[in-house]
């Protein structure tokens, strides 16, 4: 059977793809993804045949993946981060039983979550929430209620896509929000080009954090009332130390 793999890759340097998603991508003959994913990965395998779409063609972009595979070659659809984590797996796997001919396996990768916060130091050691500030597929009011829920309920918030060209004040209108909840010195990150040049990690409090612009390479994680700073890290205890 013709095969379709979701590949996530991690956050972008080579050393962090996993070995199973490395071999994955070794093995495959077509590699398929959004023009910068791809990029990331093209100097690895030169010898393979890439194809590319640009942002917001998703569905184009796994149509041609299932159609490729459907010809009998084996196909690696790339995600940044993990497949699974605001990745392709979903839309492929809702497309999947269109093309029965076509066996799809999902193999995951470090998402920006788990990367970002090994950067900062050890902000998720307690429960956790991940929200998109990305309003193209989900509308604004629904982003500000999950926000909302999650700061009440004193989660360690991480923020993806957390700044754009056209969503400049995003992430100072999520601050605000969080801050109906949250004290103005709860300590916040910033890990930007995660696994590429470039790379840096900040400390800073929610009202610094506030009046920061960030862009679409940054990911943001907001502490819970427990999360701290330990030596220019963000720690967030889970316990331990007190049993």
């Amino acid at each position: 059977m013709a095969k379709l793999y979701v590949v996530g890759i991690g956050p972008g340097s080579y050393e962090n793809m996993t070995q199973r998603a490395q071999q994955v991508l070794a093995d495959c003959d077509v590699i398929v993804g959004y023009t910068v994913y791809v990029n990331l990965v093209k100097e690895h395998y030169a010898d393979k045949e890439f194809l590319t779409t640009p942002m917001r063609k998703e569905l184009d972009r796994c149509t041609m993946a299932f159609a490729c595979a459907a010809e009998g070659k084996t196909v690696a659809m790339i995600c940044s981060g993990d497949a699974g984590v605001y990745g392709m797996s979903g839309l492929i796997e809702e497309l999947s039983p269109k093309y029965p001919g076509v066996a799809v396996e999902i193999v995951p990768g470090v998402s920006a979550v788990i990367s970002g916060a090994a950067l900062l130091g050890a902000p998720l050691m307690h429960d956790f929430a991940v929200i998109s500030l990305s309003d193209l597929m989900t509308p604004w009011e629904k982003i500000e209620k999950r926000l909302l829920c999650a700061a009440q309920a004193d989660f360690v918030i991480c923020l993806y896509n957390p700044s754009s060209v056209k969503r400049k004040d995003y992430l100072q209108r999520a601050c605000d929000l969080v801050l109906r909840y949250a004290s103005p010195e709860t300590v916040c990150g910033i890990a930007k080009n995660i696994g590429r040049e470039g790379e840096s990690a900040e400390v800073l409090s929610l009202a610094a954090l506030r009046d920061t612009q960030v862009d679409m390479f940054s990911t943001v994680f907001i502490g819970n009332s427990q999360t701290r700073a330990v030596n220019g890290k963000m720690v967030t205890p889970r316990g331990y130390a007190h049993e």
